[in-house]
């Protein structure tokens, strides 16, 4: 499970804070400012929390939001802006293994798109992603308190969430929706896509072998993308140049569920080609418009998931956040 807390500041369309909770890659909660309500997205947190939990919530991200606004001010001050559109992004949560009960942890802070500093749990320090957030590494790196909280929520707190969601809604968690999975080629010239869509969750393997052995020569992996009906999209492509004629049925496209043992393999074959010219129309990929302001969300397989939560501490010079549920 992942909580993303998102603010945006100069842009009257935006609300103030946005907050977005995934389980297994799934949406279940979403928390705006302006309407000051905690919604659910599916039926199995519904039915799995009690009235209580909501109103805890709501009124948390309400404590949030003068923390996260008080945040983005300090920052547009620290880098010299007085105006404009900027976006402020809090990612943090653990993980946990429930095969091996390893448990490990993250804290990232993003802002207009960039890292900008980000927590170690090994080292137990934060590490600065770019020449001004130096300071706020060293601020934060002297505050034990904060950083022994941390610590505390992300090996401790945060899993035993973690575990009574995974508990509840485990029926859904185990969800497992295959892909359909094509061969692309847009020109002659072009290189050979085998593209996958429509799977659940989103942590999956793709790639090209020889012969049973992975290609790494030749070949690009393409992202794991976000499909508008929940479900994900992947490519990855190989330079068929690098083929010979007399190689080709020894190559194939595989695709892999983490969590899962079984793979789908498509062999490479030139009547399932799907391409631009020809009887076969090639419609191409699915296009994908990514916010460079919102963040990869990190979910995990049935086997591993994590979760996110945020605090204020009034009592800092510089702006602080911290988990609170």
């Amino acid at each position: 499970m992942t909580y993303i807390e998102t603010a945006a500041t100069g842009w009257n369309e935006s609300p103030e804070l946005t907050e977005v909770i995934f389980v297994n890659g799934q949406e279940f909660v979403h928390y705006k400012s302006s309407l000051k309500k905690m919604v659910p997205k599916t039926e199995w947190i519904e039915k799995t929390v009690d009235p209580e939990y909501w109103e805890r919530e709501r009124q948390r991200n309400i404590r949030n939001e003068q923390a996260i606004k008080a945040h983005v001010v300090w920052l547009m001050e620290r880098l010299n802006q007085t105006s404009g559109v900027h976006i402020l992004q809090w990612m943090y949560g653990c993980e946990w293994n429930e095969d091996t009960e390893e448990v490990t942890g993250f804290e990232i802070l993003g802002y207009d798109g960039r890292d900008y500093v980000a927590f170690d749990l090994k080292t137990e320090t934060y590490i600065a992603s770019a020449p001004q957030a130096v300071i706020t590494k060293h601020n934060w790196d002297r505050d034990k308190t904060r950083i022994l909280y941390k610590k505390y929520f992300l090996t401790q707190e945060c899993v035993d969430k973690l575990k009574n969601f995974v508990n509840s809604g485990r029926k859904s968690l185990m969800k497992t929706v295959p892909p359909s999975v094509s061969l692309l080629q847009k020109t002659p010239s072009s290189p050979l896509s085998c593209h996958a869509t429509g799977f659940f969750p989103n942590v999956a393997e793709m790639f090209w072998r020889k012969d049973g052995e992975e290609l790494h020569e030749g070949v690009h992996k393409g992202e794991i993308l976000p499909n508008n009906d929940e479900t994900f999209q992947m490519s990855v492509d190989l330079k068929l140049s690098s083929v010979k004629p007399e190689d080709w049925e020894r190559h194939e496209c595989v695709f892999q569920f983490s969590s899962v043992n079984k793979e789908i393999v498509t062999k490479l074959d030139k009547t399932k080609i799907k391409t631009n010219t020809g009887k076969t129309e090639f419609k191409g990929r699915l296009l994908i418009f990514k916010n460079i302001f919102i963040f990869l969300l990190a979910c995990f397989s049935f086997k591993k998931y994590n979760v996110f939560g945020l605090s204020t501490n009034s009592s800092q010079k510089h702006p602080i956040l911290l988990v609170q549920f």
